[in-house]
């Protein structure tokens, strides 16, 4: 299946968390933090400005990116986990 993001939304693999700690201690799922980067899947259609333009967007399918701690819609399609968030929310491209 393919999703394509509407408007300003950008759709993101967040990257993989660690199952174990550098001290080799197993952390569960209940204690693991959200991943706070990933990488851009796909992009939207784009904003529109008052006058009915389309705004570019900053980033691009590849980009790495940091995310918010909490925000965006967590997907689940073909068994990947996916974060659909709008770009205002991304905070920065890592790169």
């Amino acid at each position: 299946m393919k999703i394509k993001p509407l408007g300003d939304r950008v759709l993101v693999k967040p990257a993989g968390v660690s199952e174990e700690s550098k001290g080799g201690i197993i952390i569960p799922d209940t204690a693991k933090e959200k991943p706070q980067e990933g990488t851009v899947v796909a992009v939207g259609t784009g904003k529109l400005d008052d006058s009915g333009k389309v705004i570019a967007f900053n980033v691009k399918k590849g980009d790495r990116v940091l995310l918010p701690k909490y925000g965006g819609t967590e997907v689940k399609i073909d068994d990947v986990e996916y974060q659909i968030v709008r770009e205002d929310d991304i905070l920065g491209v890592i790169g």
